[in-house]
């Protein structure tokens, strides 16, 4: 093939919307030189059945932002591209059964209005006006989103593709990638049966073949990709006079129906409908030893299986009678790729340098046009201009095994329209990873969370306390756990409390240049030798990429302890700064962590352990506790006298057991959170993310712009702190009502939307709602009232000092 292209800067595999997206939009930033490939024709997978759906509501602010780009992108992209597309944003109405789904709603739609998405809330009687059809009856209320609509997949798909070819990149049809091969200056060949291409990057786009293609990158530090694939059915129904003659007289579509609390979505197709459900009883596919991935699947369907969605569709008859009068025309039953929890991979693939994957795309028509603008952005520039945590393919660990996969892929879809409630707990795929001291902490009444697949305590449940999934199914803070929370707070304020914390991320760092490189690693200084600090890591922009615990043992020798679910986040930073000097090793599951805290905290290790209990704040030492040999570290994330008591995992059950006889009381995550928001401590990827610079998160004092190395993102903070921050980190007390602000709520100056809350939660030690979050700086100053709107509703906050609400001066740390 004398045109084939045996260079290029970036190969993407995989032609469906979001492989043709990133090309597109690399082409858009300059990248040109880029090349496709697709083992058939464009949209042969996923792409060719989906039902084209293209909403804006999220519960996430990641994915909100990329779905609201997609519909953005759409309404301009035929005329950009000279393509013609059938685009149709007819809106939707989401309808509300109970008052938690209000709130939802109106949670959505706060987040929606801050992102220029004007969502609104409907009583059903105006439903009724707009989709006369409908049955309103027994509803709350209703969600209307003006934005939403319907794409056809092949024409927004090949229209990409024709403004990608106008802009010189090449797509490669019947081309399947059959391998890759990485160079020492880790570039990459990709082998095809027409030839290899050299390339810088690699994008994995193979929707749900996307572990097939992952398998490739094993040698090079890939692992397998964490996914499953669902049987999704959706029906179509023949032509209907009313609807006919509602479009022509109305000269659009009908709205779409979402029914999340029954689960199912129900859209005009033509002059019929298509009725989409998302059945309880669902079906994964390919899981099995019987039951094979074919080798191609591409412009195939399975058999349809009308029993399973039968009630379903009766439920959606009964909302919209209409469609009784109509028979079914066809079915759609095709795979849907999912990920643990139905949002898809997209970001560095974790271990492989070079190396990106935009896949398992659950909603690819939806999100495709956002994720082409973001996975652009961060194979050009390094970093996407929203924070895309949400998506990253390294919040997956070593836990994701295929039983996980599986478990979890049919969990999200027989819930796809599911409230995530604050005190909920998904309980599929559980206890992949277990502290040693697991059974003690059931024992004793632990009511567990998962964390990057650690089981931890969330709270300690006594007789009696309603344990039930049915009990956190509400947006309040009162529950059970709420009488628990205090007890366990005020038992580390009053005298001593343990928090087994299994699954803190541990890197050990060392040799020869290992300080050297962390100095043009981190913003600011590091400890010295027997002492411990934070530090933090910036992106090219000065944004917040990281923060970690640095631990000094020696000139060269370090250990670099952070968030559970930053494993594999931090490892990739660490590994890809560090020269061949310096070896980087995980030692997060050798080793497990006691927070034990509270001002008899001294008292209770005096008699346990060798240590020296009169070092001060920040430091650590080796030491025994129980007789066993552990490592004592002065720091406590709840703002009390405390230690870190880190030991092998071996070694752990005597050293708790001795903790608990000696009078400490369990307690869990969730008092953690309350104690940390009262000493005004952030919690990574919610207070502390790349939407912030370390200027903007109030973290100015861990910056050191004097010292001579030219650490990450100097230049920009450099530049930012001559031209002033617009942003700037606040602690707000709120009055508020039966819950807190959760993530992302509106903070308002009167009738102007002025800032948004990073974490929110009661603080039991001040008898106070504390609200973390982010204003224009000019209504930084304390004392300013601000409100915070919390599920629909606005309440009273004031601006604090800026200084923790506990303990300001800290004297009872540093005790």
């Amino acid at each position: 093939m004398s045109d084939f292209p045996t260079k290029a800067r970036v190969v993407i595999i995989g032609g469906g919307v979001v492989g043709a997206s990133t090309l597109y939009h690399l082409g858009l930033k300059g990248w040109t030189d880029c090349v496709l490939l697709e083992k058939n024709e464009l949209t042969a997978g996923s792409t060719w059945h989906a039902a084209g759906n293209v909403p804006t509501f999220s519960n996430s602010w990641a994915i909100m932002n990329m779905q609201r780009y997609s519909t953005e992108l759409y309404s301009r992209l035929g005329e950009e591209v000279d393509y013609p597309m059938n685009y149709h944003q007819s809106g939707s109405i989401r309808l509300a059964h109970t008052k938690e789904r209000m709130e939802e709603f109106e949670h959505a739609r706060s987040m929606g209005r801050y992102q220029g998405i004007e969502m609104e809330m409907w009583t059903p009687e105006q439903a009724k006006e707009r989709y006369p059809f409908l049955e309103t009856h027994d509803l709350m209320g209703v969600l209307w989103d003006p934005s939403d609509g319907d794409i056809d997949p092949a024409q927004v798909t090949q229209a990409m593709a024709k403004g990608a070819r106008d802009l010189g990149q090449k797509i490669l049809r019947f081309t399947p990638a059959t391998g890759v091969t990485q160079k020492e200056d880790k570039t990459w060949i990709v082998h095809t049966e027409k030839g290899d291409i050299e390339c810088d990057y690699v994008v994995n786009a193979a929707g749900y073949y996307a572990q097939r293609v992952g398998e490739m990158f094993k040698p090079y530090g890939g692992r397998t990709v964490p996914m499953m694939v669902m049987e999704h059915q959706y029906l179509l129904t023949e032509q209907i006079p009313e609807v006919e003659a509602w479009s022509k007289e109305h000269g659009s579509k009908l709205p779409l129906i979402r029914d999340v609390d029954v689960s199912y979505y129900l859209r005009q197709e033509k002059h019929g409908y298509n009725l989409g459900p998302y059945e309880p009883n669902c079906k994964a596919h390919w899981i099995g030893d019987e039951d094979q991935m074919p080798d191609d699947f591409s412009f195939q369907l399975w058999q349809e299986d009308l029993d399973r969605i039968e009630d379903i569709v009766v439920d959606a008859m009964a909302r919209v009678p209409l469609m009784e009068t109509s028979g079914v025309s066809s079915v759609i039953n095709g795979p849907i790729p999912y990920a643990p929890d139905g949002l898809p991979l997209m970001g560095p693939m974790p271990g492989v340098a070079n190396a990106f994957e935009a896949c398992v795309f659950t909603f690819g028509i939806a999100q495709g046009g956002g994720a082409g603008k973001v996975m652009a952005e961060w194979i050009v520039d390094g970093a996407p201009e929203w924070d895309m945590w949400a998506v990253d393919p390294r919040r997956y660990t070593d836990y994701t095994d295929q039983d996980y996969c599986d478990q979890k892929g049919m969990e999200v879809y027989g819930n796809e329209y599911a409230m995530h409630f604050p005190h909920h707990e998904w309980p599929a795929a559980r206890d992949k990873k277990l502290s040693p001291v697991h059974d003690r902490v059931i024992a004793a009444g632990g009511v567990m969370g998962a964390y990057n697949g650690w089981e931890r305590a969330n709270w300690f449940a006594q007789d009696g306390d309603d344990t039930s999934e049915e009990a956190t199914h509400t947006w309040g803070r009162s529950g059970p756990w709420e009488a628990r929370i205090k007890e366990e707070c005020e038992a580390v304020r009053d005298s001593v409390g343990v928090l087994d914390l299994p699954g803190f991320s541990r890197f050990v760092v060392k040799g020869e240049g290992a300080a050297e490189t962390l100095r043009g690693l981190v913003t600011g200084g590091l400890p010295k030798i027997g002492r411990i600090n934070l530090v933090y890591i910036a992106d090219n922009r000065g944004r917040i990429l990281t923060e970690m615990s640095c631990m000094r043992l020696g000139e060269d020798d370090f250990v670099m302890i952070t968030a559970a679910s930053a494993q594999w986040h931090d490892r990739d930073i660490l590994v890809n700064a560090m020269p061949a000097t310096v070896s980087v090793e995980d030692v997060t599951t050798t080793r497990d962590t006691l927070i034990v805290t509270g001002p008899k905290s001294r008292e209770l290790l005096a008699g346990l352990s060798d240590a020296d209990l009169s070092l001060g704040w920040l430091t650590h030492q080796a030491a025994t506790v129980a007789g066993k040999p552990a490592h004592l570290v002065r720091v406590s994330f709840a703002g009390e006298l405390g230690w870190e008591v880190h030991a092998l995992n071996d070694d752990m059950p005597a050293i708790y057991d001795a903790i608990i006889a000696g009078g400490a009381k369990p307690f869990g995550m969730y008092a953690l959170n309350s104690l940390r928001l009262e000493k005004g401590y952030r919690a990574w990827k919610g207070d502390l993310s790349t939407d912030y610079s370390l200027l903007e998160g109030g973290l100015g004092r861990f910056v050191k712009l004097d010292k001579p190395q030219d650490f990450p993102g100097k230049a920009a903070i450099q530049n930012e702190m001559q031209q002033g921050v617009k942003k700037s980190f606040v602690t707000l007390t709120v009055d508020a009502g039966d819950a807190d602000a959760p993530y992302m709520s509106c903070i308002w100056s009167g009738n102007e939307i002025v800032g948004e809350t990073t974490s929110g939660g009661w603080g039991h030690r001040v008898n106070k709602s504390i609200a973390l979050g982010m204003v224009r700086t000019e209504l930084a100053k304390p004392g300013t009232e601000l409100e915070v709107e919390i599920y629909g509703e606005k309440f009273k906050a004031v601006v604090q000092e800026d200084q923790p609400l506990w303990d300001p001066a800290n004297e009872r740390l540093r005790a």
